[in-house]
């Protein structure tokens, strides 16, 4: 019985992977479409990117522009007592 069956399955391999072929692919997409997550971050354009990635070279590629040096208000008035602060 069981060379008949082999014989058979042989035969017709074409005919019979086929399907199961199908039924496997779809049952594997739809799971994975259920199990994955299908969000896509945003990204900022390739161009852009780019464009801020030169200008940070050339920042960095001049020493005198360092932006931790540069006072932004009064030097005076950063180590003030509490009592003679403005409040």
């Amino acid at each position: 019985m069981w060379p008949i069956i082999m014989q058979f399955l042989r035969s017709n391999a074409p005919y019979l992977t086929l399907p199961v072929a199908a039924v496997v692919g779809i049952i594997g997409y739809n799971l994975e479409g259920l199990l994955s997550d299908r969000y896509t971050p945003y990204n900022k354009a390739i161009q852009d990117q780019r464009l801020e990635r030169l200008t940070e070279e050339d920042i960095l590629n001049d020493p005198t522009n360092v932006e931790k040096l540069k006072y932004k208000e009064n030097v005076l008035g950063r180590n003030v007592s509490p009592s003679l602060q403005k409040e």
